[in-house]
């Protein structure tokens, strides 16, 4: 199937706000002859129709409806990119030309992959170009936007300030365009798509593993994704658009740009191997600890933040860590083969837990809940098969919830 092409796009947004092909025509400066071909074109890679040609005007089908909103979503992106670069301009004495520019794929393309390897002779052969064409793409959207996206360094080529904004932007709309097939497919009854999700240590256990093979055995079209990233940069795939979301614990410090839903409440309790000294004891203090070193978390974790404050508020100081780690495979070699101690969510263990290889030690703990849950790029419009996911996961989390209670 031919690739949507983002002029194509625009053409068939005017045409539907205007309800007709002259009065988006003139709107665009072209032929009416140019618009209904894009239209047409348009269709033909889509394999359907999204207008009603009526004697009133052109009606949106059920599917222009649907790849309509996924356009109205591109615009705001690239209006915000062409806006501020009109700020930019108004500050330093050049105009910006309008959006004609920013509509072609292959520029934005250009400059996400750019910004991805810093390398311009890689770009062109990753995307079977020239160089000369590489270049001369990202020339016509620096021109357009009066701005160089790039600055030559001795790292290679890296985004400047504006570049940066920008090119998470661009992100975006790339991600949008790979949404319309999914949406129409979905529009048919058929749930098809790949699902990006990051995947911070608490849900990748049990939570997530159980949602995910659900989802693949009611929907074996779809394809998922899991990255295991550091949250930072799991967030910034979020701002981007190349992850659907994150699930694992909450951040508090989430910010304005993401949003979170709770999942469930998870409490982590002290696990040592199963027939570890302090196993043998009916209840156990915090001097019991003390013999014994501790494999943690690090120290920016939200867990590892939550035991250093639950320690401080019974007057303790927080135990030093002799292995910081949030490889959960080192982590479970070294409490299998010494006497280390650690916190961490049973959920995280619960296989080990439940073939007796590991014990969760009795030692009250009410400080150390935490809320699991998903975070989102605030105002996203997920793909189908991502919200199928959603749905998954938060059946299972319900599930997991209940057994525990």
């Amino acid at each position: 199937m031919p690739a949507i092409q983002l002029h194509h796009l625009r053409a068939f947004q005017l045409v539907a706000a205007t309800g007709g092909i002259r009065r988006s025509a003139d709107v665009l400066y072209r032929a009416s002859s140019a618009v209904t071909r894009s239209v047409a074109t348009l269709e033909a890679s889509l394999g359907t129709q999204l207008f009603e040609r009526k004697g009133r005007g052109m009606l949106l089908t059920a599917a222009g409806e649907v790849v309509r909103l996924r356009t109205q979503i591109i615009e705001a992106e690239l209006r915000e990119v062409r806006d501020d670069a009109a700020r930019l301009g108004a500050r330093e004495g050049y105009l910006v030309s309008g959006m004609d520019a920013l509509f072609n794929e292959r520029r934005l393309q250009v400059a996400t992959m750019l910004a991805d390897v810093h390398h311009m002779p890689t770009v062109a052969q990753g995307m079977g170009m020239s160089q000369s064409a590489v270049s001369q793409a990202l020339a016509k959207l620096e021109e357009g936007l009066g701005q160089s996206l790039f600055r030559r360094t001795a790292r290679g080529m890296l985004p400047s300030d504006a570049g940066s904004r920008w090119i998470v932007r661009f992100n975006r709309v790339l991600v949008e365009l790979d949404h319309i097939l999914a949406d129409l497919a979905a529009l048919n009854g058929v749930l098809e798509g790949v699902v990006t999700v990051g995947a911070l240590p608490l849900a990748r256990t049990l939570v997530l593993p159980a949602a995910i093979a659900s989802l693949v055995k009611k929907y074996p079209r779809v394809r998922v994704r899991s990255l295991e990233s550091p949250y930072e940069e799991l967030a910034a795939g979020l701002l981007s658009g190349r992850v659907d979301f994150v699930i694992g614990a909450l951040r508090e410090s989430a910010g304005r740009e993401l949003e979170r839903t709770v999942l469930m409440q998870d409490s982590s309790a002290v696990i040592a191997r199963a027939d570890h000294p302090l196993a043998r004891k009916r209840a156990l203090s915090f001097d019991d600890f003390d013999p014994y070193p501790w494999v943690l978390s690090r120290a920016d974790a939200p867990l590892r933040k939550s035991l250093d404050q639950f320690y401080r508020e019974h007057g303790r100081t927080p135990p030093q860590a002799a292995v910081e780690t949030g490889d959960l495979a080192l982590l479970r070699g070294l409490l299998l083969s010494s006497d280390m101690l650690t916190v961490l969510s049973p959920h995280q263990l619960h296989y080990e837990i439940a073939a007796g290889q590991l014990a969760v030690l009795p030692f009250h703990a009410p400080g150390l809940s935490r809320q699991i849950g998903v975070t989102t790029r605030a105002g996203a419009h997920l793909s189908p098969a991502a919200k199928a996911l959603l749905a998954e996961l938060k059946d299972v989390a319900a599930a997991v919830q209940t057994a525990h209670k």
